[in-house]
């Protein structure tokens, strides 16, 4: 995986993904020296015209990191002590996932599973996008999709389905005070599907103005996780 900037570098060392090496101008990598000093690792120092060359691209940012990928929990070791996790289903545009974490760290999640046509949490982007909050709040695949909804009935936790359907309830309706939830969430387009919907326990609606019919899933996560966080 590929961490930019100095805040997501920053993050990655403070994570459990082990670094390979740092690429960066001089300047960024004088930043995080203080950082550098006690990891084993290489940090090539180049001008941006070298890095851009290197990497294929510009980057604005002046440094990035390499790192290999931590191994993911086990759906059982995610939900032990959480009390709000997030689920996605067909989430499949980097940013918008990225966006997601982000969110999520701020509001209090306890992590995030990620069910069928969800994208990879730890492609550039969404890393880039999440500030590199991806590598802070814990995730794993959730499979089978949608069955694997019922391990996290089973393990305590009510699982509700955002939806824009007349018949979802607004999230102060929903009696859900004191109770661990799994909040299903889909694409912005499609929205969930039939089996994830009857997955369910409940369905949850965010209430909108007239004329407008739904919103970017990060968006209608942050109002959610906001209300659901207790």
């Amino acid at each position: 995986m590929i961490a930019e900037g100095t805040v997501v570098v920053r993050r990655l060392l403070g994570s459990p993904y082990p670094i390979r090496a740092l690429l960066g101008v001089p300047r960024r990598i004088e930043e995080l020296a203080s950082e550098l000093d006690d990891l084993p690792v290489p940090a090539y120092i180049a001008s941006a015209e070298v890095m851009a060359e290197v990497v294929g691209f510009h980057l604005n940012r002046g440094v990035l990191a390499v790192a290999d990928r931590a191994p993911a929990p086990s759906v059982t070791e995610l939900a032990r002590g959480a009390r709000l996790l997030a689920v996605t289903e067909g989430v499949g545009d980097h940013e918008n996932l990225g966006a997601l974490f982000r969110n999520a760290a701020a509001l209090g999640v306890d992590g995030v599973l990620l069910g069928g046509g969800s994208a990879d949490p730890l492609y550039r982007r969404s890393v880039r996008v999440s500030m590199g909050h991806v590598l802070r709040v814990p995730h794993a695949p959730l499979q089978p999709w949608p069955d694997g909804l019922a391990m996290l009935r089973e393990l305590g936790f009510r699982v509700v389905a955002m939806t824009p359907r007349a018949d979802g309830v607004p999230p102060a309706e929903l009696g859900l005070a004191g109770q661990r939830v799994a909040l299903v969430l889909g694409s912005e387009g499609p929205g969930l599907s039939e089996p994830a919907l009857a997955a369910a326990d409940s369905w949850l609606r965010i209430p909108m103005a007239d004329g407008v019919d739904s919103l970017n899933v990060a968006t209608s996560a942050a109002i959610a996780f906001h209300a659901l966080r207790g």
